[in-house]
């Protein structure tokens, strides 16, 4: 029996997945009180495998708490996790070029420095959140500071580091513009900052013009020649569905903010391109990776089924169709949200799994780092909600079954 709920009836799923079962995950498991910070090197039973802390996951899951606080409910207790991470990025997270670094052990000793230009996007996302909930003069001092660092090595390029996807000489690639086309969005629209907003427009114009090629078929292709022409590699040819899809989001919601419908159509647009390329229709699910030409892919594990492309779709997808109000983005949404929440909600301890192989079984392999974070599962449920909410509101009939 197929069963079509209203919005409200999904909105309360999603309320129930995202503090009933994923928030108190968290909680439960990986707040580490006594030497700050939190623990992401932690298994899908809440079993912490290694107490190193990589900085990206404190900056992001700063986010995570912030928002919830900001955008679900101000409760006390989740600020309070927000500012204690916070205050061990704040004294351990940066070395002394004011570079965020990659990793520390639980006590905050650096065990790999600023490889990755990446953990100074998710400072920037972070520290801005918590600002938005606090109002803290140091977080925005340090945001901005941030910024001014990131501005003068992206001006040189090849002169940052990329880990965990290092970058070949002459190459860039499609997640530097994406990470900061977002994050100085968030943060100059925050602070009102034009000089940032101009920043951010710049990633999102390399994003839409050069990442983006209208003459192949609306993809979005990871790495490009520095001067914007294709590579004719494998990995020149690297198409992460939901890695496009993902950005497209971040372009919705920058464009909408500077009223810009055309640019907002082409992003749901391209949505709807990377969905279509990159569902199994034999196995179900969305591919980590496909090559443009239909060879076989560079990218590694490219047909396992990753948690995160799913949920960067689920939202993506609401999105869509709350902009657009076209059938398609509720029919994706339904095949989307059928099989993550088929294949990843690990029951009895609130989190998903994160790697599953093509057939749909686990595997413990590493695909980019050893963590789980609080981020792309609580995130992706928290925009949901908004979008729920939003369509509940106007009109909670029914949807494409789920």
């Amino acid at each position: 029996m197929h069963i079509t709920p209203r919005f409200v009836d999904l909105l309360a799923l999603y309320r129930a997945e995202l503090l009933e079962r994923v928030v108190p995950f968290w909680l439960a498991h990986a707040i580490d009180w006594p030497n700050g910070g939190i623990l992401t090197c932690i298994s899908d039973e809440g079993q912490v495998l290694s107490t190193d802390k990589y900085m990206w996951s404190q900056l992001r899951a700063i986010w995570t708490f912030s928002a919830l606080y900001n955008k679900i409910e101000a409760r006390q207790e989740w600020l309070d996790v927000a500012r204690h991470i916070f205050d061990f990025a704040k004294k351990y997270g940066r070395d002394e070029q004011g570079q965020w670094v990659f990793c520390v052990n639980q006590a905050g000793r650096i065990l790999q420095g600023a490889t990755s230009i990446y953990a100074d996007g998710f400072a920037i996302y972070g520290l801005t959140e918590f600002a938005r909930a606090t109002g803290d003069p140091e977080a925005i001092d340090l945001a901005l500071a941030t910024y001014e660092n990131v501005q003068r090595r992206l001006a040189r390029p090849g002169s940052y580091h990329t880990e965990p996807y290092p970058l070949p000489a002459g190459v860039k690639a499609h997640g530097i513009s994406m990470i900061f086309a977002h994050v100085f969005d968030e943060l100059g629209h925050f602070l009102n900052n034009q000089e940032i907003i101009q920043a951010a427009f710049i990633h999102a114009m390399e994003i839409m013009n050069v990442f983006r090629r209208r003459s192949n078929r609306n993809l979005i292709y990871e790495f490009v020649n520095l001067d914007g022409s294709l590579i004719d590699s494998p990995q020149g040819r690297a198409i992460v569905p939901g890695h496009a899809i993902e950005s497209m989001w971040f372009m919705i919601h920058f464009f909408q903010k500077l009223g810009d419908g055309v640019h907002t159509e082409w992003a749901i647009k391209t949505i709807k391109r990377h969905v279509e390329l990159g569902w199994d229709e034999e196995y179900g699910g969305l591919l980590l990776s496909v090559d443009a030409a239909g060879g076989t892919p560079w990218w590694k594990f490219a047909d396992s089924k990753i948690w995160w492309p799913h949920t960067e779709a689920l939202y993506a997808l609401l999105l869509a169709y709350d902009l657009s109000h076209e059938d398609w983005c509720l029919d994706w949404f339904a095949k989307v949200h059928n099989y993550a929440f088929s294949h990843y909600p690990v029951t009895p301890y609130g989190e998903w799994t994160q790697k599953l192989d093509r057939q749909g079984r686990k595997f413990t392999e590493t695909v980019a780092l050893p963590v789980k974070d609080p981020f792309h599962l609580p995130r992706a449920l928290i925009y949901c909600i908004e979008v729920l909410q939003r369509l509940a509101d106007k009109a909670p009939g029914v949807i494409a079954a789920v």
